[in-house]
């Protein structure tokens, strides 16, 4: 029994006929093709030296001649008594052929009704019948799109070997052979020098897209359903390129909402804010020395990145900068812009607010430049509006601008360094509330960070104001807060400790965790005294928790320790309702429709206690939400009942 061939296509049964074939022999420059593939940089490198390589160490010749109407003439004639010629140029066809017109076209039937004079004997040389290979037109593509040898010369060799190519991973026997094996029969050399290698595009199950299995996508329809952007995107970002890609809507999506949208909300924050204060980027400078260290930290982390993506796409790095620019993104929405919004709302024109203006826009601009090859068009929108809208000297489409480069002046890895610490204490400060079941709004009294560093006191305002918290403490050791259990993992100590288990456990339970917990990072094992002897037990043999001190939690990674202090007095408890009252009108104000500028008075039902902490606090709340007066009385305007911490109330807001 054997597998029996069947058409790609439409699945008919095949038969196999041996027939007469034109070959190149291929096999007498095999260490030419292995030699040349070695200077060829593949990615990934498994290609050029396993699969690629392996073909080459076993190549055989090249059958070249297909027995087909359509493709390029073979252009080899043969005489009745066995002499052949193979034709080079129009030049020598018209030379050698009996009455060959000058405008003679090269393809069938026209090409079979030229002859030549047989030099041998004098007879009529007739065109053999088969065409060329068409993976030979493909390999012949560097030099044949200039016509040369017979013109663009000084052109075809500036031009070749070609610096890079792509094609999917099936090319490894097609164009990828064909663009080699010519080049080195022709040149010696190679014709590429970089090569991306594609994995094929499947379904969101992992199977290969096909139509006759119905779960092909037609490209024009994904494009039209999600933009060209969006698909661009998800293929750079999604896995190395080389890997199989699974094509489906969500994921595309779920790319556009993540990293699109993020930065079209950033843009859309600039532009909102810009064209209320009239402001115009080409009438300022960007001066380094006046900044903030937010702005700086986010000019450090732009010329850090531009450094990097450079330095990847210089390598054909893609998917590693495409993580690069998502991961800037989102720190440039969600940190820099939510941090700095204050800075865009102060009145008139200070100096703040124009470094805050100067560096979120050199950031979008620069930015915009960096990713035009990934997302061409939502780049080119925004460089239209920031920068051609206001500079008519400017090129005039983003992709005829340099590609950015690295100021190394604005690049200040401490200030980095510092700033991503902030950033991980501050993740870890969030889990602990969630831990707590305690909401952001609701000040915290103190909370303890051991780290690798302590930070300056700008920094442990920064974390003091996202975590809410009233105190930042940076501490060698957090054992007044935390400790560690241990159990025996009974599958390994079982068999080894026997009828003695239930005593080891019980040990475990009585030790000291933090000192034992030393031993353990020191040694990788833990010793205890069982029957008046030391008995060492491995780390993998133990079941370790943290454990936390009561009205206290914790978190840990990367070596860095954060311990919250949830116990809450009267005072941090009202400030929460505070802050919950500001966000619940802050709301409403939104679903009302008013804009940010709008003055409104506020009214509140009859709940007693919401009553008193609005009375208690009137001017911050009037100052949050803008609000010129404070009611309590029959509400008028946009009502909305809340529940806010047990406490149910009615809030109306109205415009002035």
């Amino acid at each position: 029994e054997h597998s029996y061939p069947f058409c790609w296509r439409c699945d008919t049964s095949l038969i196999y006929y041996a027939q007469d074939t034109w070959f190149i022999k291929v096999t007498a420059i095999k260490d030419m093709l292995v030699e040349n593939n070695r200077k060829i940089n593949w990615y990934p490198p498994s290609i050029g030296e396993n699969r690629f390589g392996n073909f080459l160490e076993n190549v055989v010749d090249w059958g070249l001649s297909r027995t087909r109407y359509w493709g390029t003439p073979l252009p080899i004639w043969e005489c009745a008594c066995g002499h052949r010629e193979c034709i080079g140029s129009i030049e020598e066809l018209i030379q050698k052929g009996i009455d060959v017109p000058k405008d003679i076209e090269l393809h069938k039937p026209y090409i079979d009704a030229v002859f030549l004079r047989c030099e041998k004997c004098g007879g009529k040389m007739k065109r053999v019948t088969e065409v060329i290979d068409c993976w030979y037109d493909s390999g012949a593509m560097p030099f044949a799109q200039w016509h040369y040898p017979f013109e663009n010369k000084e052109v075809f060799e500036e031009r070749f070997p070609a610096d890079f190519i792509s094609e999917a991973v099936d090319q490894t026997r097609g164009w990828f052979y064909s663009l080699l094996a010519i080049a080195t029969l022709i040149f010696g050399e190679t014709s590429f020098k970089n090569c991306i290698v594609l994995g094929h595009v499947q379904d969101e199950n992992g199977q290969k897209m096909s139509k006759s299995k119905g779960n092909a996508i037609e490209p024009m329809d994904a494009l039209a359903q999600y933009g060209a952007d969006a698909i661009r995107w998800y293929f750079s970002i999604n896995s190395a390129l080389w890997l199989p890609n699974r094509f489906h809507g969500g994921a595309v999506i779920e790319g556009q909402r993540k990293f699109m949208g993020t930065l079209w909300n950033t843009y859309a924050f600039y532009v909102l804010y810009a064209n209320i204060d009239k402001f115009d980027p080409t009438k300022y400078r960007l001066e380094y020395d006046k900044l903030s260290v937010m702005d700086k930290w986010l000019l450090s982390r732009l010329n850090s990145l531009i450094k990097a993506v450079d330095g990847n796409l210089e390598n054909y790095r893609i998917t590693e900068s495409a993580r690069l620019m998502s991961d800037f993104v989102d720190e440039l929405s969600n940190w820099y812009v939510r941090r700095c919004r204050e800075r865009f709302w102060a009145k008139g024109m200070p100096q703040d607010k124009i470094n805050a203006y100067m560096t979120l826009y050199t950031a979008l601009v620069e930015f915009a430049k960096l990713a035009a090859p990934y997302i061409p068009f939502m780049t080119e929108q925004i460089y239209q509006n920031l920068v051609v809208n206001l500079d008519k000297n400017a090129p005039e489409s983003i992709h005829l601008c340099s590609y950015p480069a690295y100021n190394e002046a604005y690049i200040n890895k401490e200030l980095e360094e510092n700033m991503e610490e902030v950033l991980l204490v501050v993740v870890l400060g969030r889990a602990c509330r969630n831990a707590a079941n305690i909401k952001n709004r609701q000040p915290i009294g103190k909370m303890f960070v051991r780290a690798g560093k302590i930070l300056s006191e700008f920094f442990k305002d920064i974390i003091a104001d996202e975590l809410n918290v009233k105190e930042v403490v940076f501490t060698d050791d957090v054992r007044e807060f935390t400790s560690y259990s241990f159990k025996p993992n009974l599958k390994t100590l079982g068999p080894k400790f026997g009828k003695q288990i239930g005593t080891v456990k019980q040990i475990l339970a009585e030790i000291n965790g933090n000192e034992a917990m030393d031993e353990i990072k020191a040694t990788g094992k833990l010793g205890i005294t069982l029957d008046g002897a030391t008995v060492y037990i491995d780390e993998a043999d133990l079941l370790i928790e943290t454990v936390q001190a009561e009205g206290y939690v914790s978190d840990s990674d990367h070596g860095v320790t954060v311990v919250l202090d949830t116990n809450l007095t009267e005072e941090l408890i009202e400030e929460g309702f505070v802050r919950e009252i500001i966000s619940k009108i802050q709301t409403m104000r939104k679903d009302a429709g008013f804009e940010v500028i709008d003055h409104i008075r506020v009214y509140c039902d009859e709940n007693d206690k919401i009553k008193s902490i609005m009375e208690r606090n009137a001017d911050e709340i009037k100052s949050e939400v803008l609000a010129d007066f404070m009611e309590f009385s029959a509400p008028k305007g946009y009502i909305k009942e809340w529940n806010i911490n047990g406490e149910k109330v009615s809030f109306a807001v109205e415009k002035l």
